[in-house]
């Protein structure tokens, strides 16, 4: 047993469709090195590996990345003891059916979950480990359960690594800005990683205006593509529009993990996108902005409201929040949003927020210990 009581060794099976924006593979990668460090033997399924090139390069002790193909290689179907699919993808069947015959063939419990989407909404906690029998197909006769990560003991948790707090001790600002090339005089420093906000323009016109100098520190990918449309855009229209170059910008290269994280820890406001960047942006316990992923039902607009309730996010902090995601009819202007950045009072919202969360079991812990507990 590890020090929680939780008995080790059991191989997991996790399968995980790569579908855009890394988080899902993010995500994935997370919980797979969390249950290797805990003494689990991990297969990752991906039908997508690349961007661990980037991600991860590293790989890491007792995780195996299999090539998910269309089917499985017949010499790949010899299940572990734990299925998980993540964000409710679909299993191929023929793993489903192997896995089924070695449970039928074995006695051994069934433990097949599906891992859900982070939400804040009021069902996570009705929902969280009720199970789902299965009644058609290779799996008929089986029960998948549902486990919901969240931010109360009721839920699945979050992820967090047991080194965290040791990592952010250590994490020396200046030095790792060093490493990047970046000169730091003292100013205040941004991070932007997002989609494709409406008010992405109004917030670079804000910052080149205020009187303090900000360095925007810009990830990789869509977030660049953004920045570097909406600047040649305001070049064109109005070229003087930050001659007293109050904003400057700073595009990364492609980040680690742990590189993320060492981005959010360096930055006075963190502007983070879609799940698994949440919650390393609550971990860090810096001011952020959070880019919620834009749903055609609107379903976004009540999962970014529980939150914020969560949060039990000021004024300011909430109106920024509606306008950065398009769901005001007001600018941040006129909603005098953007020139508040009340950083002092946002980072006080969200160390509270942090020190709640890290008072409770991580999700890695909670995960364990309910397969244990379902056996």
């Amino acid at each position: 047993m590890d020090n929680s009581g939780v008995k080790t060794g059991k191989l997991w099976d996790i399968f995980c469709q790569v579908i855009d924006n890394y988080g899902d593979i993010g995500v994935g990668w997370r919980l797979a090195t969390g249950l290797a460090a805990r003494g689990q033997r991990v297969r990752l399924w991906l039908d997508d590996s690349s961007a661990l090139r980037w991600l991860a390069p590293g790989g890491a002790a007792g995780v195996e990345i299999r090539p998910w193909t269309q089917p499985i290689d017949p010499s790949d179907l010899t299940p572990g003891d734990v299925l998980v699919e993540a964000f409710g993808c679909q299993i191929s069947p023929e793993f489903i059916a192997a896995y089924a015959h070695k449970i039928a063939s074995t006695g051994q419990p069934c433990h097949w979950i599906n891992l859900e989407y982070l939400s804040a909404e009021g069902f996570v906690e009705r929902s969280h480990g009720l199970p789902s029998p299965v009644q058609s197909g290779p799996g008929a006769g089986l029960s998948k359960h549902f486990f919901y990560p969240g931010f109360t003991p009721t839920t699945g948790g979050l992820l967090r690594e047991g080194d965290l707090a040791e990592r952010q001790a250590q994490f020396d600002r200046s030095a790792w800005l060093a490493q990047l090339g970046i000169a730091f005089q003292g100013e205040r420093l941004m991070s932007l990683f997002c989609y494709e906000p409406a008010a992405l323009g109004e917030l670079l016109e804000h910052l080149a205006t205020d009187a303090q100098t900000t360095r925007l520190l810009v990830t990789s990918g869509r977030s660049a593509a953004a920045v570097t449309a909406c600047v040649e855009s305001k070049d064109r229209m109005n070229p003087a529009w930050n001659q007293r170059k109050k904003l400057s910008f700073f595009y990364l290269p492609k980040l680690t993990q742990h590189a993320f994280d060492h981005l959010l820890w360096a930055c006075d406001l963190n502007f983070v996108r879609g799940e698994d960047s949440l919650v390393r942006a609550l971990w860090a316990g810096k001011p952020f902005i959070w880019q919620i992923y834009p749903q055609h039902d609107q379903a976004h607009h009540r999962k970014l409201e529980a939150f914020l309730k969560v949060l039990d996010a000021p004024a300011s902090l909430r109106i920024f929040h509606l306008v950065w995601n398009g769901m005001s009819g007001s600018t941040c202007a006129n909603e005098a949003a953007l020139p508040a950045l009340k950083s002092v009072l946002w980072q006080q919202t969200v160390r509270q927020m942090r020190s709640q969360l890290l008072q409770q079991d991580n999700l890695v812990t909670r995960l364990l210990r309910f397969v244990e507990k379902n056996h």
